[in-house]
């Protein structure tokens, strides 16, 4: 409250006085902007504590009245507006098919019974956490004050209040000179050291369960609820819509993850439970069976036996196994009725906090944008075609155009820093093996080595993944800047696009290299090809699934718990920066006054962190790299769902807990959906069919198996396919430095894998028929896999529309009551106006017949009545 107790503090701008460097320009800034705020209607309060200087602000009804109108906020309709017949009482004709209505509306009336049953556990409080009634929402009109109770006290919201005074914020000047569009705006001012902080103010202590602060940490933030239901009415209450669409998607994406994840558990317990029915990796491990595999690498690499490779071949056989393809089927409707889901979800969402016909306004430009046109010389003026406002602008041609082509030159750049240090990781593993196989060639560290090296190399990736996303979101960012991009959604959006693409080579690309290129253009003993003389590396027979689920589980539950510790220590570290910088320089004995004993909320908030321009952006950024391995990569790791819900879980409360406790009250942004993020889940969404179709075809044994079965087995089982997936070679076909210089097993001949003939053909080494055979499948089953799976997703969207049809039904008729409310006032407003023309007339005619009969108000002095005839 201000200090006589009535206004509320709508918003607060703090700075830290410095007085070993005060700066005359920065306080006549200060008091510049704040003049123009008080012209603007803001009433503002100032209070210094010691060195903090806050400046309290507080919009006036009639500011906000105003500003309504310009922003075009849809705001609640009067309660007696609601009350008009609903089509759905009217009376049905009675008969057969009312009987059948009747019939099914008790029978869904019980199972919706059931599951309040068995959903009553998760469900939240009533008595905490009311549900909020339903409101009809129309835009604010100064004109149609009817349909509003403007008189209620909280018609206008601490929220309401918060976006109006921020709008004022962001669009006054700070110039001492009448018409510089460069200096406006409180951004602007932030970020030349003016101000310290912009912010509203949390509605009390977090410790205090009587404000809405502290009863979401209680019951929200806590990880004992875990398994509740989200308040997603009150988080849109306290932190505007923009936040509670993250959490209400969040919250229905780990629910969607549900079925995914039972479903992937089902299908590694599946392999677990047949593993020991595998004839493959049976044969792999009948050491009877005596196979002699050729070295790994060159001369330092030794023979092997194929059975020290049991333990792996089980392995593999947990992630590829006949459930997995119908999982991975599963998955690519998953991603497509997860997004159909989400869009009819938010769509009910939107209507509920009335933004059905929400749509962004024409934006101002950016305060960063500004200054920059300030000092380039190519600056000119346009008139903004939606506010009518002339404002600065670069030519395209001449300045943006150069600057974008530099950002994604440098993005390009970066990219392929990101493949080198991929590459790199390959020839560390490369190496490793060979230094192994060196130092200690007995058969068991050759063994261990084939678990050993992959996990160490997913780890070192790891960490290039995070110094790598580290330096290039400081270079997007700036490289954003320098587009010179005019409105901050333009930003938003190119940055996003920039940092995710940087991501997905980022953390995809090792995977994508495993799964697609390793071990599938090596050559063959007597002929490898190489890269830069050395050799390729090369999968174990059955392929490389193992080597892809290691580094898929190390990098995808790595990422999501080095993120989740980040998260929680680094709003701690900064708030810690904050109240050091408000003792920084101070004399020892005024700390008890720097602490503030009064503890005023705008000074505790003071020392919390800044949301900044970035807002929820890691936070979605996050999440959508984690769809991306839950969806692309599935099929080689059906376990992903499983842990992405298990991180979800925790992730929800302690982003909750983050906003709540460390960070400032951020301001409530009005926006129609998650924006951009939409659109790359369902790019992701369509390439996750893609890339599952040609793991399963090219990463997998599932085609060769398939070929073996139903083309050569006389039988049609897989009995006899090791021995028909392994080529022969004789080892003195070797080429020069290629054969082991201290072979400990003595062999005359070696097996590979491959489809090649064997030494004793007239085509010695070539590839067979079967080869092409298997080929063609493959090559048949992505393009069958990917084509079935499209129609059905095509089917899907066709069945579930945006949005329902009873909201759509809805919507109509909430149109047409306020429409209704519309004509029936402007025509009794037209009928008085008749009316009060009709008693003048009346007036007149027996002003002229002699009798004058005096209007009930107060008679004008300066109007003259004729005399009577």
């Amino acid at each position: 409250m201000f200090s006589d107790g009535k206004r509320s503090v709508d918003f607060v701008l703090g700075w830290l006085e410095d007085y070993k460097n005060e700066n005359a320009t920065k306080d006549a800034k200060r008091e510049a902007f704040e003049n123009h705020l008080q012209e603007e209607g803001l009433e503002v309060e100032k209070e210094i504590t010691d060195r903090l200087h806050i400046v309290k602000l507080h919009a006036p009804i009639e500011v906000l009245k105003r500003y309504c109108e310009i922003l075009k906020v849809r705001m609640p309709m009067r309660e007696d507006c609601e009350k008009k017949e609903s089509p759905q009482n009217c009376q049905a004709i009675p008969g057969q098919e009312e009987l059948f209505r009747t019939q099914y509306d008790t029978i869904m009336t019980e199972v919706k019974s059931f599951l309040a049953r068995l959903l009553s556990c998760v469900r939240l409080d009533a008595s905490v956490f009311p549900s909020q009634k339903f409101q009809l929402t129309a835009e604010y009109s100064r004109h149609k004050s009817y349909l509003f109770d403007e008189k209620h006290p909280n018609f206008f919201s601490s929220q309401i209040r918060t976006i109006v005074v921020d709008f004022i914020l962001e669009r006054t000047s700070f110039s001492l000179q009448t018409g510089s569009v460069s200096e406006v705006g409180i951004q602007k001012l932030i970020n030349d050291g003016v101000y310290d902080a912009a912010y509203p103010l949390h509605d009390g202590k977090y410790d205090d369960p009587t404000c809405l602060r502290g009863l979401l940490l209680k019951e929200w933030a806590a990880l004992k609820n875990w398994a509740m239901y989200q308040p997603i009415d009150q988080v849109r209450d306290y932190f505007g819509v923009k936040f509670a669409l993250y959490f209400a998607w969040l919250g229905f994406y780990t629910h969607m993850l549900i079925p995914a994840a039972l479903f992937g558990v089902l299908t590694f317990f599946y392999g677990i439970f047949t593993v020991h029915n595998d004839t493959y990796s049976n044969d792999i491990c009948d050491e009877s069976l005596n196979i002699t595999m050729c070295p790994r690498c060159d001369e330092h690499c030794d023979y092997w036996k194929l059975s020290d490779t049991c333990t792996y071949a089980k392995f593999v056989y947990l992630f590829d196994n006949p459930a997995t393809i119908i999982f991975a089927i599963f998955m690519s409707f998953w991603a497509t009725l997860f997004l159909e889901l989400w869009k009819r979800y938010s769509a009910s969402i939107a209507h509920r906090w009335g933004l059905t016909d929400f749509s962004l306004q024409g934006e101002p430009p950016r305060p960063q944008y500004l200054a920059k046109l300030k000092s380039n010389k190519k600056t000119k003026m346009k008139k903004n075609l939606i506010t009518g406002v002339q404002e600065p602008y670069v030519p395209f041609w001449t300045v943006r155009l150069p600057a974008m082509c530099l950002s994604f030159s440098v993005a390009f750049l970066l990219v392929m820093v990101a493949i080198a240090a991929v590459f790199g990781v390959v020839f560390y593993r490369m190496s490793v093996l060979a230094s192994i196989s060196l130092i200690a060639p007995s058969q068991s560290a050759t063994h261990y080595a084939i678990v050993i090296i992959p996990s160490t190399a997913a780890v070192i990736n790891l960490v290039f993944i995070f110094a790598l996303n580290y330096i290039y979101n400081k270079i997007a960012v700036y490289m954003t800047e320098f587009e010179m991009l005019r409105t901050q959604t333009e930003f938003d959006e190119s940055l996003t696009i920039k940092i995710y693409l940087f991501q997905f080579v980022n953390y995809y690309t090792s995977i994508m290299y495993i799964a697609f290129l390793k071990g599938k253009f090596v050559g063959y003993p007597a002929k490898y090809n190489r890269i830069f003389g050395f050799r390729q590396e090369e999968c174990n027979p059955g392929g490389c699934l193992m080597e892809l689920s290691i580094q898929l589980a190390i990098i995808m539950v790595g990422q999501q718990a080095m993120n989740s510790v980040i998260e929680m220590v680094l709003p701690y570290f900064y708030q810690w920066l904050n109240v050091s910088k408000i003792k920084a320089g101070q004399d020892k004995k005024l700390n008890d006054q720097i602490v503030d004993p009064t503890h005023k909320q705008w000074n505790e908030d003071f020392k919390l962190v800044d949301f900044g321009t970035e807002g929820l952006f890691n936070e979605y950024l996050e999440m959508v790299v984690q769809y991306g391995f839950v969806t692309i990569f599935v099929s080689a790791f059906p376990l992903a769902p499983f842990f992405a819900l298990i991180n979800n879980v925790f992730e929800m409360r302690l982003d909750a807990k983050k906003f709540l406790f460390y960070y400032r009250r951020p301001v409530p942004r009005r926006v129609p959906n998650i924006g951009v993020w939409y659109r790359i889940l369902n790019v992701l969404g369509r390439l996750a069919v893609i890339s599952n179709a040609f793991i399963i075809a090219f990463s997998s044994n599932f085609i060769p198996k398939m070929v073996y079965k139903y083309y050569v087995s006389p039988d049609h089982s897989d009995t006899g396919f090791l021995n028909h997936s392994l080529a022969v070679f004789n080892v003195s076909d070797f080429e020069f430095n290629s054969s082991p210089l201290h072979p400990t097993i003595n062999a005359t001949m070696c097996r590979y894998s491959a489809y090649r003939h064997s030494p004793d053909h007239y085509k010695p080494y070539k590839r067979s028929s079967l080869y092409w055979h298997i080929l063609s499948a493959r090559l048949l089953f992505v393009v069958v896999f990917q084509n079935i799976v499209s129609i059905v997703m095509i089917i899907v969207q066709w069945c579930i529309p945006d949005v329902s049809p009873k909201l759509q039904d809805q919507i109509k008729r909430e149109h047409y009551l306020t429409t209704e409310l519309i004509i029936q006032h402007e025509a009794n407003r037209a009928k008085n106006m008749d009316q009060d023309k009709g008693a003048s007339s009346k007036n007149m005619l027996q002003a002229e017949q002699g009798v004058v009969r005096r209007p009930a108000r107060k008679k004008n002095k300066n109007t003259t009545f004729g005399e009577p005839v």
